[in-house]
Formats: C-alpha cells, sequence, structure tokens
C-alpha cells in the first residue's frame, strides 16, 4: 500500500513498473493456488498510463472452468499482497470469448486496454 514518505504528508504511490511487476508476482502465485487459470491482465488506469494516487488496479483473470457464479469468484483470490487497491473479474474462456463478442463499450475498451501479464508467452486468448 501507498507509504508517506519520511515525515511529510507527502504520498509515495507506487508507479506502473512496480504495480506490474507486483502484478505479475501474484499471477504467478495465483496460477499455482488455481490450476484452472489460463490468463491473468490488467485494464484501466495503470494500463491507459494515467494513473495516480489513489488508483486501483483492475485485473481480469481468464479461467477454465468456474463453480461460483461470475459475482462470487473473486472471493476465492487473495489479492491483498498487491501494492494498490485491486479489483478483480474472473470470466470462464467461453465468458470471456461471448463478452468480446457482444462488441459493446466495455468489450471494446477490454480489447483495446487489457495488458496480460500471465502467462508471458501468450498475447491474447
Amino acid at each position: 500500500m501507498p507509504v508517506r514518505s519520511l515525515n511529510s504528508r507527502v504520498f509515495k504511490w507506487p508507479d506502473r513498473r512496480q504495480v506490474e511487476a507486483a502484478a505479475r508476482d501474484w499471477a504467478r502465485r495465483q496460477a499455482e493456488r488455481h490450476p484452472e487459470l489460463k490468463r491473468v491482465g490488467y485494464f484501466g488506469s495503470y494500463a491507459r498510463g494515467d494513473w495516480g494516487v489513489g488508483s486501483d488496479l483492475d485485473l481480469v483473470a481468464i479461467v477454465a472452468e468456474a463453480r461460483r457464479p461470475f459475482g462470487e469468484r473473486p472471493r476465492d483470490w487473495d489479492l491483498t499482497g498487491l501494492p494498490v487497491p485491486a479489483e478483480l473479474l474472473v470470466y470462464t474462456e467461453e465468458e470471456w470469448k461471448e463478452k468480446l463478442g457482444e462488441g459493446g463499450r466495455f468489450a471494446r475498451m477490454l480489447v483495446d486496454e487489457v495488458v496480460w501479464i500471465y502467462p508471458r508467452d501468450r498475447s491474447s486468448i
């Protein structure tokens, strides 16, 4: 989380490089805990480069299958090790393809913005 710089009132907020490195480490740990994990990426202000003090990290995970309904899935993922507050969307591969196929505003934003960080060797699903 952000920390004060010495005794000043100035917050030092992690930059994109620091947040991405932490997110990559987090994704690797999650892959060990969640064998169904196929892809992890981030979008939003950190992906666009317009993050600032108080920005959160918007994550998306693609899994082979899920037992819980969409809205309950993030409960199974520990986000506390990340250096900034984070939100996670967890889609199955089928749901992800359907979401992108809808072509709505959110789907177009995801296509344009997601920076894939896990695994390193694939650029998209």
